[in-house]
């Protein structure tokens, strides 16, 4: 079997291994600037954050039997045609092949039900242990450290990869040794192959399409990802937050609580050029105002400038955003896409911090 990726969650493809690994796009965006001005910094926290919605529905109980089943007819396939070409004699051991690719499959189905079991044992406190993970961050002093939510140890119990991760990224490499040594094998039995071992030859010919199929589909689509995560993050947004789990992100009366601002734009005529512009809050009595110098006058989410008079929501961090832009965002992820200063209050009303 093939794969150019180690990543161990569950397939949506026909093998568990053949798959896009989005963490791949995160550390692509950090590397993109050296700097890592604030849009680069949101991206890769949008990233982080379709690569833990992976994660999660990665094992739900749908993909999980989807892939069980793919599998399995791998095998059954396979099986099937062993026995149906018992009689052929091709110069290259192409049935050892088939058998080893059987017996892939099936190692693949026991460790994607053995990690499906433990996440489902564990489900409700991993995902606590998640959300008090993510909103324990506080303000984070460095933000060129680049963190990652998946590797953080307080994202799962163990605080580590699981046993049967660990053997799915082992069947993993040596799948691809695999599909190396079978591809091999086939090239060097040539069109012999076709008079003397007809049936086998077609199979390992189809499972060999079906694994560079996948592997490109999965490359083809975590570019598409990377594009879109630069290009239409606010369309990303709108997805997670259609599918948010509301116990990971801040609730409406947290949001509520945040100040809204309204931003006039000075100098600069309105043009691609400008000299900045002024916040005035809400509601306030005096006004208060804030001056924005000419860098702070673009959303680092839409990557779009402020016009005049549009509301704007300011998180405790004295980071800003278009409201409509950061409370979706805040729905998915109740901290700071810049800083990962979380919005949650705890009992006492003061910031949750480590």
């Amino acid at each position: 079997m093939s794969s150019g990726s180690i990543d161990p969650s569950p397939l949506l493809s026909g093998d568990g291994r053949r798959r896009s690994r989005l963490g791949g796009v995160a550390s692509f965006l950090r590397r993109t600037r050296p700097a890592r001005d604030p849009s680069t910094l949101v991206r890769e926290s949008a990233t982080d954050q379709l690569e833990e919605r992976q994660s999660g529905w990665a094992y739900s109980k749908p993909v999980v039997a989807l892939d069980s089943l793919w599998n399995l007819a791998f095998v059954v396939v396979a099986g099937f045609v062993i026995y149906m070409s018992r009689e052929e004699k091709p110069v290259v051991p192409l049935r050892l092949w088939v058998v080893g690719y059987a017996i892939q499959c099936i190692a693949h189905v026991v460790c994607v039900l053995a990690e499906y079991k433990r996440t489902v044992r564990g489900g409700g406190e991993e995902r606590e242990d998640r959300r008090h993970a993510v909103a324990g961050y506080g303000l984070v002093p460095d933000l060129e450290m680049g963190l990652d939510y998946g590797s953080r140890p307080g994202l799962g119990r163990s605080g580590g990869m699981s046993f049967a991760k660990q053997l799915e990224s082992a069947n993993t490499m040596f799948s691809f040794v695999w599909w190396i040594i079978g591809f091999y094998w086939v090239s060097a039995g040539g069109q012999a192959l076709t008079q003397e071992a007809p049936q086998l030859y077609w199979l390992c010919i189809v499972f060999l399409a079906f694994d560079v199929f996948f592997v490109v589909f999965c490359v083809a689509l975590a570019c598409v990802i990377g594009v879109a995560v630069c290009c239409c993050l606010p369309c990303i947004i709108a997805i997670l937050y259609a599918v948010a789990d509301q116990q990971q992100g801040a609730s409406d009366e947290d949001i509520c609580q945040l100040p809204k601002y309204l931003f006039r734009r000075v100098g600069g005529g309105g043009g691609a050029k400008t000299n900045g512009g002024v916040i005035t809050k809400i509601g306030s009595d005096p006004p208060i105002e804030h001056s924005l110098s000419s860098e702070n006058v673009e959303c680092c989410i839409c990557l779009s400038q402020y016009d005049d008079g549009v509301e704007l929501r300011e998180l405790p961090c004295t980071h800003h955003f278009h409201c409509a832009c950061i409370d979706k965002w805040l729905h998915i992820n109740a901290t700071c896409p810049l800083c990962k200063y979380s919005i949650v209050k705890t009992n006492d009303g003061e910031q949750e911090e480590v």
